[in-house]
């Protein structure tokens, strides 16, 4: 069994990897560059698929897609979140996540194959739940929201192929893009985190989850 994590060269894609690692598990490192790990930049479909072309035909069982960007942390609505700020936290928080996924889905089928159930864990956040609208951060909000509605339309799409997709959100996390007012520290949400991601089944696929096994709203 093999797991591909996007953006694994820090927080939490770093922590997730080392602790499946460590528990024996292979796990396939993805940054946009960093030595060691698969070379991959999820905004850039060139180099989305040089990846898929490495891998050709390669099981992969899980594949989380974490690698995201939080770009208008301190704007105002007034004066800030400029176009350029739309359309690359897009590229990352939404684009990227379906270009990876649509790329890798013959490595999912691959692992199907050998009788597993493949799956997909998505990133989101539950600033990105329309149920609880709290204003001002409007970019990463709208692209949470975007990527929780994508999980949820790739869960019912390949329900019927056997791959699980799972949504979740990892909590407020102390971490480069958490900072350190965060409520969690990596050590307390990447067990659950991982538990949750390993406990996905097709009884589950699009399941919006936190950290804690918590269901969130939507």
């Amino acid at each position: 069994m093999s797991i591909l994590i996007t953006g694994a060269n820090r927080g939490i894609g770093k922590a997730l990897a080392t602790a499946w690692q460590t528990a024996g598990t292979a796990v396939i490192p993805t940054a946009r560059n960093t030595a060691g790990m698969e070379p991959l930049d999820v905004t850039d479909p060139a180099s989305i698929n040089a990846l898929a072309k490495r891998f050709e035909g390669r099981p992969i069982a899980t594949l989380v897609c974490n690698a995201g960007v939080s770009l208008d942390k301190f704007d105002e609505l007034e004066t800030g979140y400029a176009p350029a700020l739309w359309a690359q936290s897009f590229a990352a928080n939404v684009t990227g996540v379906f270009l990876v996924v649509q790329a890798l889905l013959p490595n999912l089928r691959a692992s199907r194959d050998t009788g597993g159930t493949p799956k997909i864990a998505i990133m989101a956040s539950q600033m990105g739940a329309q149920s609880q609208p709290a204003g001002d951060r409007f970019i990463y909000r709208a692209s949470k929201a975007a990527a929780i509605n994508l999980g949820r339309n790739l869960a019912v799409s390949l329900e019927s192929e056997g791959i699980a997709v799972g949504i979740y959100h990892p909590g407020w996390v102390a971490t480069d893009m958490g900072g350190d007012a965060a409520d969690l520290t990596l050590d307390e949400a990447i067990p659950g985190l991982r538990r949750q991601i390993d406990n996905l089944t097709l009884a589950d696929t699009g399941c919006f989850k936190s950290w804690d096994g918590t269901d969130c709203a939507f």
